[in-house]
């Protein structure tokens, strides 16, 4: 994504949504995996309306709020991380593509 021409960005969150049909294994299996690394990650927030202090208060939709809860991951980030950093938890995350691949059987039709 192209950097606006008046700033830099500080890049202090970056955050992922995973479609587990596509990429064959779901949020918390890749957190999970990527904890077995000592790579940190977690959930994106938990929206207001799902948190038990707001139990019985309105909620006016929330349903994009919960989608990006249920599939969001953020990753680690910020301006410190090298090059090694950043190779290492791509390179996690393609590991837990890459094995999905490997485990399931291919499907011929005739």
């Amino acid at each position: 994504m192209p950097e606006a021409a008046f700033g830099r960005a500080t890049r202090w969150l970056t955050c992922l949504t995973i479609d587990p049909v596509a990429f064959g294994a779901d949020r918390e299996q890749i957190r999970l995996a990527l904890a077995e690394q000592h790579i940190e990650t977690r959930p994106v927030w938990k929206p207001l309306h799902l948190q038990p202090v707001f139990a019985n208060c309105e909620c006016i939709g929330g349903t994009v709020a919960e989608d990006l809860f249920a599939r969001g991951l953020c990753l680690p980030s910020g301006s410190n991380l090298t090059n090694e950093d950043l190779e290492r938890v791509i390179n996690a995350i393609s590991a837990v593509y890459y094995s999905d691949r490997i485990t399931k059987t291919p499907v011929f039709t005739t």
